[in-house]
């Protein structure tokens, strides 16, 4: 059987490490498909951290998320940049979320997130919300 392609986005990896509702199916797409990790995301979970916690703890953080089970995506391709900005525009996405997005339609991946600015997207690319 064919695994299922994912991408986490941002408030997915956050739900994991916070132990947060919608953390169980994180971590049952993390052990049973294959699952994308764009580095948009571990940029935002360090400035995020950075935010609220210690620079030891971002770099704990961000340590974890380069361990977990999935394909760290640390190059964005002309595809990826045009997709981004197309999406931007076209939805008035931050830049982040319209790069996380990309990387998900250019790989044809289910987008796993928990961001209200990802609805605008919605019949675009495959996602699953997490609670």
């Amino acid at each position: 059987m064919r695994k299922g392609l994912y991408l986490l986005d941002t408030s997915a990896v956050l739900i994991l490490h916070g132990d947060e509702p919608g953390a169980g199916r994180v971590e049952e797409i993390l052990r049973s498909e294959e699952v994308l990790l764009p580095f948009v995301v571990l940029v935002e979970a360090y400035n995020l951290t950075l935010g609220t916690a210690s620079v030891a703890e971002a770099k704990r953080r961000h340590a974890l998320l380069k361990a977990l089970p999935a394909w760290i995506l640390w190059e964005a391709d002309e595809a990826v940049v045009l997709g981004a900005a197309k999406f931007k525009a076209a939805h008035r996405l931050p830049l982040a979320d319209a790069l996380v997005a990309a990387f998900a339609a250019v790989r044809g991946a289910t987008l796993v997130h928990r961001d209200r600015h990802f609805d605008a997207l919605a019949g675009e690319l495959p996602m699953e919300r997490l609670p």
